[in-house]
């Protein structure tokens, strides 16, 4: 009897990927897998043997070549009796290759007992003058490291661990639930693969100790709050000879008394006094560089905005330097003397013939007032 097209069997075209020739099987084989047939055991297992074969030819690279190029015939020696279904085989192993990548690799396979480390992370607060020109600063934090007793490997001097009975070496154990198998992390090891039958007095067996290092973080100019410096391998030491993982300093800016931050420039509140502000004159502003001298012209209000070029920060990843902006308030006399009232009078008096001429702000306040009301009236 003609063997049926290995592709048609797995209702494929000749350019299935090798993606769509796993999926295809996956599907027929569980739907005809003698297992779920139990109204026809037999025909169900005629037609498995048939996906199963196809699936050894087209999965395989040099198998499929020949089958492409001669059919049945080039593939008929190669298949070396692994064709045929044993009925003592369990649904679990057929799928044990189509399903290995899903539940952690195949049961076949001895695995690695080396773990990195894991990542830490370390709050680090600056102040703004030390985030703007960069500093090196000591951090101290707990880790775990590898053990100095055993050298990390958990078991005690002279002694070395032993292969794990539970799963032979392999970390993890399978599972069996009805028709699937289900790879799981072996309970004795704790997917190791290894028994530490003499623990190390030391470390206890886990091959690390916790100890307090004292590390030097080279913080560069320019970082600002929610920045990060990665210092690799600084983190906590692997286990069974994996690498250490990394620690990572985050970055945070204290609260300045004079300047806030925003990204390349600063600001500031400027306060200047009446008399400055209605005759000019000039005025110190504090900077991160030191002081600088600001004019400032006659008649100037409340709110006006002075720009000092290349007195903010220069960003981390590079970039011009930023400005430092500031903001003028007038700030109103106080704690005022019967004499000095008397001036503030005189001069209120004075001013008030001239309206719009010297309060050119509040006429056009008022203006826009009683038009409002008359609308509303009107």
């Amino acid at each position: 009897m003609a063997k049926e097209d290995f592709y048609k069997l797995l209702s494929l075209d000749k350019n299935a990927s090798d993606a769509e020739i796993k999926a295809s099987y996956r599907k027929m084989a569980m739907k005809f897998h003698p297992d779920r047939n139990k109204d026809n055991p037999e025909g169900a297992e005629v037609k498995f043997k048939q996906i199963k074969e196809a699936y050894e030819i087209l999965s395989d690279p040099k198998k499929r070549a020949a089958y492409d190029q001669f059919g049945h015939a080039g593939v008929d020696n190669s298949m070396g009796g692994r064709g045929g279904f044993n009925n003592a085989e369990s649904f679990s192993d057929v799928f044990g290759d189509v399903f290995g990548d899903i539940f952690g690799g195949g049961g076949g396979r001895q695995r690695s007992n080396a773990q990195r480390g894991s990542d830490l992370r370390y709050n680090l607060e600056l102040t703004l003058e030390e985030a703007v020109a960069g500093t090196d600063a000591k951090v101290r934090i707990p880790v775990l490291v590898s053990c100095g007793e055993c050298s990390g490997s958990g078991a005690k001097k002279g002694s070395s661990p032993v292969t794990c009975n539970t799963c032979q070496g392999h970390g993890q154990v399978r599972m069996q639930q009805g028709f699937f198998s289900v790879q799981q992390t072996c309970p004795t090891c704790k997917g190791t693969g290894k028994q530490i039958k003499d623990p190390c007095g030391k470390c206890y067996g886990q091959g690390r100790v916790q100890e307090t290092k004292t590390l030097s973080v080279k913080v560069p100019a320019g970082v600002d709050t929610g920045d990060r410096i990665r210092l690799g391998g600084e983190g906590e030491a692997g286990l069974g000879g994996g690498p250490a993982g990394d620690l990572y300093v985050q970055v945070s800016v204290k609260d300045h008394a004079i300047f806030t931050r925003d990204g390349a420039n600063l600001h500031c509140e400027l306060p200047i006094s009446f008399p400055i502000a209605c005759l000019g004159g000039e005025i110190e502003v504090p900077t991160l560089d030191g002081k600088v001298k600001l004019k400032i012209p006659a008649e100037t209000q409340t709110g006006k905005l002075f720009r000092l070029r290349g007195k903010g920060v220069k960003p981390v990843r590079g970039g011009a330097v930023g400005d430092l902006m500031c903001r003028v308030q007038i700030e109103t006399p106080v704690h005022l003397t019967k004499e000095q009232k008397q001036w503030i009078e005189n001069l209120g008096e004075s001013l008030i013939g001239g309206g719009k001429q010297h309060s050119p702000q509040e006429h056009s306040w008022t203006t826009g007032v009683k038009n409002f009301f008359d609308k509303l009236t009107g």
